[in-house]
Parts: structure tokens; sequence; C-alpha cells
């Protein structure tokens, strides 16, 4: 289960950008392209168990947004969404130009008031 690696370096992340604010971390929130191999419901079981090994992110919530694939069309000069992994344009052209879905982004970090 790679998710539970994934989740110990966006906490060693948010160690190396907020040094001293890390008490104050409420929510983490990701955004996760389909093509990233990450799953949103394993990517917050091995988030709670992390959270068993840092008791110092116990406050702390993770929300992960999904971004669908887009792909870029040079036939047409379109850009639209794949359905069910079809990387073909609606003008029948197919597109290996895939311009979104491959992220995997800390997009913010909510913190306290100090």
């Amino acid at each position: 289960m790679h998710e539970i690696s994934l989740v110990r370096n966006i906490f060693r992340t948010l160690e190396e950008e907020f040094p001293n604010d890390i008490p104050r971390v409420r929510g983490i929130n990701l955004t996760v392209g389909l093509l990233s191999n990450v799953q949103p419901i394993l990517m917050q079981n091995a988030f709670q168990a992390v959270l068993e090994d840092e008791p110092r992110y116990q406050k702390t919530s993770l929300h992960v947004t999904i971004l669908p694939i887009l792909i870029h069309c040079e036939a047409c000069n379109t850009t639209s969404e794949v359905a069910q992994y079809r990387f073909i344009c609606p003008c029948g052209q197919p597109s290996r130009n895939v311009v979104q879905g491959e992220e995997l982004l800390i997009s913010s970090v909510e913190l306290d008031e100090p």
C-alpha cells in the first residue's frame, strides 16, 4: 500500500514548509488526478493509520479532490475529458497529450489562528 508512504511524505513536506506551525495544522487538501494511482478511500485509511504514530497531527483532517483526465487534441485544437480511459477526442482522433489527471498535489493547508 503505497498510500502510507505518500501520507508520510506529506507530513514530511509540512514539517519542512511549516516547521513552527505543525501544532496549528487542521486540514490538508490534496488534489489528485485519476492517473496518479491514488485511491481516495485508501488514502484516507492510510492517513488514519499514520495518525496513530503521529500524535501531533491528531486534530488534522485530510480532504481529497479528484481531477478528471483531460487531453488536448492537436487535430482539432480541443481539450476534452477522457471517458472510460479512452484517450480519443470527440472528433475521433486519439491523443496522448494529457493536460490534467496526473497530479498529486498538496493544494492547501488549513491552519488554526495563532
